[in-house]
């Protein structure tokens, strides 16, 4: 049987964390709750978890420094943040600092297991079509195993944030062909995210930071104008 997801809340008002904690333990995850930064880091320090469920107004250190300084921790779980604010500026600062999907206070329950579930799904192959699973697809001294979601540089594993990894297995899923955003949201996030078009452009930005020599450049991820972008790579069978 297979073990039920581990999530966190980092949420610094009670009666919220614990709501959620109940509400989402209700919906058959596995949850632990957190007040601040330091109690979450030790969480993290002592077991593994699937994803992060993190307010942005928070005490000294808010959610946007947490969740920068995870990342730049190599912290790779999924990061879903909270917060009372609705401005797109918000969102952008938000994904651009890490974090993988947004939701704004105040939100239906069924909303947030739809967006955790959309990123749970994340750490699986993208949704969507998906043309070469079976298949390895090379571009430079990269290889990407589909099937297997794993990115190796002159044969030595690459560790990858889940983000630009589902998205580089979304654009390797029709290698040398435009995919557009729509597709690639639809792939990479799943058909009930409603995230800003912006959101796919910051996470190719990212990729490309990873994998091409001159980002500004690049060699093997394409933007095809008025449509999407477009993985240049050769495909073994």
């Amino acid at each position: 049987m297979e073990r039920p997801a581990k999530i966190i809340v980092l949420d610094d008002e009670a009666e919220l964390r614990n709501m959620l904690q109940r509400f989402l333990r209700g919906h058959g995850f596995d949850v632990r709750i957190a007040e601040d930064g330091k109690r979450l880091d030790r969480y993290l320090e002592r077991e593994p978890f699937d994803l992060l469920v993190l307010d942005l107004m928070i005490g000294e250190e808010d959610g946007l420094a947490i969740c920068a300084r995870l990342r730049e921790q190599g912290q790779t779980l999924p990061i879903l943040m909270l917060t009372a604010k609705g401005d797109p500026l918000d969102r952008v600062l938000g994904l651009e600092t890490g974090a993988d999907d947004y939701l704004a206070k105040p939100f239906l329950p069924r909303e947030l297991v739809a967006r955790i579930n959309a990123l749970l799904r994340r750490q699986k192959i993208a949704s969507g079509d998906v043309t070469v699973t079976s298949q390895s697809v090379r571009f430079g001294d990269f290889s990407l195993d589909v099937g297997k979601q794993q990115l190796s540089r002159t044969g030595e594993l690459l560790e990858i944030h889940s983000a630009q990894m589902l998205l580089l297995v979304a654009l390797a899923s029709s290698p040398n062909r435009p995919v557009s955003r729509d597709n690639l949201l639809a792939r990479a996030r799943g058909r009930d995210h409603d995230a800003l078009d912006r959101s796919i452009d910051v996470q190719v930005l990212r990729l490309r930071q990873i994998i091409e020599d001159d980002p500004s450049k690049p060699r093997f991820i394409k933007t095809v104008w008025g449509v999407g972008y477009m993985l240049v790579a050769d495909v073994d069978s």
